[in-house]
């Protein structure tokens, strides 16, 4: 669960750069920026849903 979670959040960063590069690239010309930021904020909903399940599931446990 720790890679996946890990994956996720180097894809999340990823997807936040590229966002940047394509902003000062194109000067707001394309909509690229706008898909880049789209995948991001669809990536993190994704691992918000996937951690809620794991810890649903007992994927992920609290250290009591």
């Amino acid at each position: 669960m720790k890679i996946i979670v890990i994956l996720f959040i180097v894809f999340i960063v990823g997807s936040l750069g590229s966002a940047l590069y394509y902003l000062i690239k194109d000067r707001g010309a394309s909509d690229r920026t706008a898909k880049a930021l789209t995948l991001r904020v669809a990536l993190s909903v994704t691992l918000f849903v996937l951690l809620m399940l794991g810890f649903h599931f007992g994927f992920i446990t609290t250290r009591l």
